[in-house]
């Protein structure tokens, strides 16, 4: 029996509705280093690819840990490997059912239902499976609709579905057309509001995928540099921290901007246009301050753009976000495929470092990088302090520079340090030894240490401050803790405010040995999670706060509850002195 046939067997039963909740705080990617080695076998062995992922979903069913992303995943790169290898009508099966899987699962998943029942509805099509076609299509309308998608939209799908029917010698059904021109006539469905819009400019060398939809108009291929602005969607009651999604278990069945985050628009700009624009934005803005958000394995370039606009909406930056997305290709079976484009991208990212520096009209620019993305990063630094001859002693080129949860060599990380160390105010490493992907990435490189990782592993350097974030503990596949915690989020905007050493920022204790020449800072989970620390520090960043006295009438105009007033007065003495 060939791998094709092997897997086949098991896709009905692996992708019945309720199946493969994530069951623990680990990951089966986490769990099996072999995982990785899917990539090698998928380009030299596909047959021998598929039995491996018909074992690891035949381990699921039996109760080893899954999470919904890893097996979405898996089939996805299965349905790949068949149409690959001929076996269309099959891999239509297993699209159209990944389909309802990504409705099933569409707030883990953050994937759009959608263009997959599409896709799966036209390889149906073409190999003759046409009852299975229209009762895709069926599926489809049904996505559209709830999703108020525009009315060209659904009719062209009307038109599919009518041209299946027609083959079939059987009428149109009659829930395909009910409801048709009321959808036409609503002026409200679909309309907008309770929302705030975030320009994200963006640099990217993924190649277009051809698509026009916006989560869409970037895949995982490798292209060109481009540039452009992405536009994204907050809704007014977003939670800090999260990057709301729709949720069946809501009843949510659409990206609604009033409740979801939503990347509504992707507008690729020339160079000329793209800076001549960016610089505009320092006229209307207080602080001529902007950071660059590199994002790290796994990650599509729509989630990029809303992690970065979250970011920067949360931490109520006055500034201009900018994102650098490499082609990274959004996949938990594609560690393999990212380290391998992750460091090429690292030398366009540099250029447009430097592109930025010079041509931007930003007085201060900072970087704030995750994981595999520090890769990139720490390449471009490097590359960049080489090229420029910076030395210690000159007129630092950026701000603020962090390295979240990097995942990268740890020996490596120590040899560019001092390189890199002259090209910014203040270098600083966020590490945690509850991180997962960490782990994992550590045995699949001969158990070599990451810099990312803390405890007792916390890496030192006189060169960078360490941060142990352990505190806030596993966030599993997306270990994205640096931007999904306020606490976090009000130390990088201290950073980006004050340049303040670790001793004076909130929740950072000393860890061991006091008279120890490197400490390591320990991050003490709840002590500054308020969210009201962020909104203060918005304040007394706005009203160019110098001094205590200024602070405390920033304070006492901005915060009604006395106790809590006291409190913020001392993180605040901290950080701005007496």
């Amino acid at each position: 029996m060939t791998g094709a046939d092997l897997f086949k067997t098991v896709v009905a039963a692996c992708l019945g509705l309720g199946l493969m909740l994530p069951t623990g705080n680990r990951a089966l990617a986490q769990e099996d280093p072999g995982f990785a080695t899917l990539a090698y076998l998928a380009e030299s062995d596909p047959d021998a690819a598929l039995d491996r992922i018909s074992e690891i979903l035949d381990g699921v069913e039996s109760g080893v840990s899954g999470d919904p992303r890893v097996v979405f995943d898996l089939y996805r790169l299965a349905a790949d490997l068949m149409i690959e290898g001929g076996q269309v009508d099959q891999a239509a099966q297993i699209i159209a059912r990944l389909a309802g899987f990504a409705a099933q699962f569409r707030a883990v998943l953050d994937i759009d239902p959608a263009p997959i029942f599409a896709e799966a509805a036209a390889l149906l099509e073409d190999t003759g499976q046409l009852r299975e076609a229209r009762d895709v299509l069926l599926q489809l309308l049904a996505e559209q609709r709830a999703g108020a998608r525009p009315p060209e939209v659904t009719e062209e799908t009307l038109a599919d579905l009518a041209r299946v029917s027609d083959a079939l010698g059987q009428p149109m059904p009659d829930t395909a057309t009910a409801g048709v021109q009321s959808l036409k006539d609503d002026p409200t469905r679909g309309e907008t509001g309770g929302f705030h819009e975030v320009d994200v400019y963006y640099a990217t060398d993924r190649a277009r995928s051809g698509k026009p939809e916006p989560a869409e108009f970037y895949g995982g291929g490798r292209g060109e540099l481009e540039l452009g602005v992405a536009t994204v969607t907050i809704p007014e009651q977003h939670t800090p921290g999260v990057v709301e999604a729709p949720s069946i278990w809501r009843l949510e069945f659409r990206a609604d901007p009033a409740r979801h985050v939503v990347l509504q628009s992707v507008t690729p700009l020339d160079p000329d246009s793209f800076y001549g624009r960016l610089q505009s934005e320092f006229e209307e803005v207080p602080e001529r301050e902007a950071f660059v958000f590199i994002h790290g394995y796994n990650v599509r370039f729509d989630q990029a753009a809303r992690r970065a606009a979250q970011i920067a909406y949360d931490m109520n930056y006055a500034g201009v976000p900018i994102l650098y997305s490499w082609p990274s290709r959004g996949s938990t079976v594609g560690y393999v495929a990212d380290t391998a484009v992750v460091r090429l991208s690292g030398r366009r990212l540099s250029r447009f470092l430097e592109d930025l520096a010079q041509r931007s009209g930003a007085e201060t620019i900072h970087i704030v990088a995750h994981s595999m993305g520090n890769r990139a990063l720490t390449d471009a630094l490097e590359l960049m302090a080489l090229r420029l001859g910076q030395q210690d002693g000159d007129a630092p080129v950026f701000g603020q520079v962090l390295f979240a949860a990097p995942d990268v060599d740890a020996g490596l990380f120590a040899e560019m340090l001092p390189t890199i160390r002259p090209l910014a105010q203040r270098l600083t490493l966020y590490a945690s030894e509850e991180d997962w992907a960490l782990a994992a990435s550590r045995k699949l490189h001969g158990n070599a240490l990451r810099a990312g990782m803390g405890g007792d592993f916390t890496l030192t350097n006189p060169a960078i401050d360490s941060i142990d974030m352990s505190e806030l503990g596993d966030d599993m596949l997306a270990h994205s803790y640096f931007a999904d915690d306020s606490s976090a989020l009000a130390d990088m905007m201290t950073l980006f405010w004050q340049n303040t050493d670790p001793a004076g920022r909130c929740g950072l204790s000393r860890r061991g040995d006091d008279a120890a020449d490197l400490p390591v800072w320990h991050y003490d989970r709840g002590i500054c999670a308020d969210r009201q620390l962020i909104d203060v520090l918005a304040h007394l960043r706005q009203a160019k706060v110098s001094s205590l006295d200024e602070a405390r009438v920033v304070l006492g105009r901005t915060v009604a509850d006395a106790a809590l007033a006291e409190k913020l007065e001392q993180v605040v003495t901290a950080i701005v002195g007496n």
